[in-house]
């Protein structure tokens, strides 16, 4: 099945059912948007010993991710709209923790989900970078996966291109991070473009959105419940004084079907 979440789109996939190993290679080869079916990611369905079920991430470059905020919520759609589960409440392992979904449905099929995301960690110890000859005000922070927020007051001004990869390499980031760019546009609502570790600029990101929120809320900019703008739509964001998150958002099915046999035999050549 095929999915997007705010044009952030993943391809799902039943791992015991797939028949065949997702090595980075292979990853890269179905993501590719031209020469594959073409992805932002892919998301396998497992078992889970600790949860409902268990979901592992993969990033387009062929590299695991440990959450995905838009990737949780196209999970979810899949595993109720393809009989999976008739619950619209229950708990999925990630590499980043056990999150809860609460399903949103409309005419017997998900339209929305909400999804407790955990709770936020900030880097107190990291409140500055220094990148191609610039230094950034910085909030480091892991909802379960590493990110970088920057809060800007002009968004048109920021070459993302540019710095978005400087900063996903950083030094200070050895295993890489995802990266935000955040304009405060009031009390309840944010804008913000996001580079994301393994993919590139991307047009939404649920966990991204989710670590704006924070750093926005920490830094006392924000209210405990904000719409996080994105280029690809909106997310709604709550934030607890504890850091505890909770995204909201929608999530629609493009299609479902399967790999041809010309396709599958040079997957696995």
């Amino acid at each position: 099945m095929k999915s997007h979440g705010l044009a952030n789109d993943y391809l799902v996939v039943d791992g015991e059912a797939l028949g065949f190993s997702l090595t980075p290679a292979r990853v890269r080869q179905i993501c590719d948007r031209h020469a594959g079916v073409g992805s932002d990611g892919i998301l396998v369905a497992l078992p889970s010993e600790t949860a409902d079920f268990a979901l592992r991430i993969f990033n387009p470059d062929g590299s695991e991710a440990e959450k995905s905020g838009n990737g949780l919520r196209i999970f979810a759609k899949f595993l109720y709209d393809h009989g999976y589960t008739g619950r619209t409440d229950f708990r999925v392992e990630t590499a980043g923790g056990i999150v809860g979904v609460h399903l949103l449905l409309r005419d017997g099929r998900v339209e929305a989900a909400r999804v407790e995301m955990g709770r936020a960690v900030i880097d107190r110890g990291l409140t500055s970078l220094a990148s191609d000859g610039e230094r950034l005000d910085v909030v480091a922070l892991s909802v379960g996966n590493p990110h970088c927020v920057c809060i800007v007051e002009d968004l048109a001004r920021v070459d993302l291109r540019r710095l978005g990869p400087l900063i996903e390499r950083h030094p200070a980031f050895p295993n890489r991070t995802n990266v935000q760019f955040v304009q405060v546009l009031s009390r309840a609502e944010v804008r913000a473009l996001i580079w994301e570790r393994g993919a590139g600029h991307t047009l939404a990101s649920g966990s991204s959105s989710c670590a704006v929120a924070v750093a926005c809320f920490d830094r006392g900019l924000i209210d405990g419940r904000v719409t996080v703008h994105m280029e690809g739509g909106d997310l709604l964001i709550e934030v607890s004084e504890a850091l505890d998150v909770v995204m909201t958002g929608p999530v629609e099915e493009i299609y479902s079907g399967r790999f041809s046999d010309e396709f599958r035999k040079r997957l696995l050549v």
